[in-house]
């Protein structure tokens, strides 16, 4: 094998895919920052029971293990972000006020999410801890769609779903975890005969349920389906009720329901979401209401904050979205001179990208598309259109 090729599903990142990239990522976190959004920048590995607590069997099956060769101890590499976010959350922050955090970086998959993914995406995501209302779920939506508008990702719809639902449906029910396991699968694929087989041992109205989830996606008209359909518990109005609000607070977008989507269900604890563009094949986003995950790194009862948070792969959505146009650059030639070398300084200093050329290679290929240049004229240095 040649010593160059790397692993499945994992790439080397090329200057102009690299510079989009990098362009997306600090306009994202801006405009995180704009909404009041803290950064934190978490480690890329930890000791594997502190990175995977509360998270559930399919993180774990996700995540890379070594050992540390100081301690011993087996660690992880993240596969997700939020977990960790949580932690400093609960365990460092230690705030008892509203906390918006964001943050930016790798994560590793020990297998691709879906095919062609890749298994080092850059996730960037934001979190809200300590509001339980739906302000706050509306709050991140609404960040997460002018994040990707902001990567100008066009034709945007949301999906909304809600946990509630199928885990009050199931709430009563005496199930063992892969039943449990089996019956949100059968959901998630939309799977009948699955489904029904599966429900044969629990109550008429739970079974009469799930299998109406089945059906119920579509537009604004399966939210009034639902509520004649499904048992009217508390919490199952209230998430119709509150996807309704939902949907009524961002009118300019595309909005489809899919009550029985149930991915994710040992993590979701309300709302959740997936935003979608024109022509790309999967969400772009996702996220929702995850009350409870920071409990378990605190050690008092008011570190079980309500949070909702979202994220998505920036290298996912520079492949989706139409390159930025290069910055103009400047081209400058190379010399000693005091005054070139001040006159180069004195562009670069207020923001300008000044290539010198190098002597032997004038004629080589521009990367940066220059259309100026730097140009002696009686004594003085000046920027002309090239």
């Amino acid at each position: 094998m040649s010593a160059w090729v790397l692993p499945d599903h994992v790439a080397d990142v090329l200057p102009s895919e690299a510079r989009h990239i990098e362009e997306l990522r600090r306009e994202l976190l801006d405009t995180a920052r704009g909404y009041g959004y803290e950064l934190v920048i978490p480690p890329l590995l930890e000791h594997l029971e502190s990175l995977l607590t509360g998270t559930g069997e399919a993180l774990d099956l996700q995540t890379f293990k070594l050992v540390d060769q100081l301690s011993g101890r087996t660690l992880g590499l993240r596969a997700d972000t939020t977990p960790q976010v949580a932690r400093i959350d609960a365990h460092l922050l230690g705030r008892t006020a509203l906390t918006r955090l964001c943050y930016c970086g790798p994560v590793l998959h020990t297998r691709p999410a879906r095919p062609h993914a890749t298994r080092e995406p850059l996730q960037l995501g934001a979190e809200i801890y300590g509001h339980a209302g739906p302000e706050a779920d509306l709050e991140i939506l609404q960040l997460a769609l002018d994040c990707l508008s902001a990567g100008r990702a066009g034709g945007l719809q949301v999906d909304l779903a809600d946990a509630r639902i199928v885990n009050r449906l199931l709430r009563d029910e005496v199930l063992s975890d892969q039943l449990r396991h089996d019956i949100h699968a059968a959901l998630a694929r939309k799977d009948a005969s699955a489904l029904s087989g599966l429900c044969k041992a629990i109550s008429s109205e739970s079974r009469e349920g799930l299998l109406a989830l089945l059906g119920l996606y579509g537009d604004l008209s399966v939210l009034d389906l639902a509520a004649s359909r499904l048992p009217a518990y508390p919490e199952i109005s209230e998430a119709l009720a509150q996807m309704r609000w939902l949907a009524s607070q961002i009118p300019d977008v595309a909005v489809s329901f899919d009550l029985g989507d149930s991915r994710g269900y040992a993590y979701y604890s309300g709302m959740r979401f997936a935003i979608y563009a024109q022509d790309a094949s999967d969400a772009l986003a996702r996220g929702g209401r995850y009350d409870g995950v920071g409990a378990v790194f605190g050690h008092r009862i008011d570190r079980d904050r309500p949070a909702v948070g979202f994220s998505l792969d920036l290298k996912e959505l520079v492949a989706a979205v139409k390159p930025l146009p290069l910055r103009a650059a400047i081209r400058a030639p190379w010399g000693s001179s005091a005054s070139l070398r001040s006159a180069i300084a004195s562009l670069r200093s207020r923001g300008e990208t000044v290539v010198c050329v190098l002597p032997g290679h004038e004629s080589e290929i521009d990367e940066f598309h220059c259309d100026r240049e730097l140009v002696e004229a009686a004594g003085q240095w000046l920027v002309q259109a090239l």
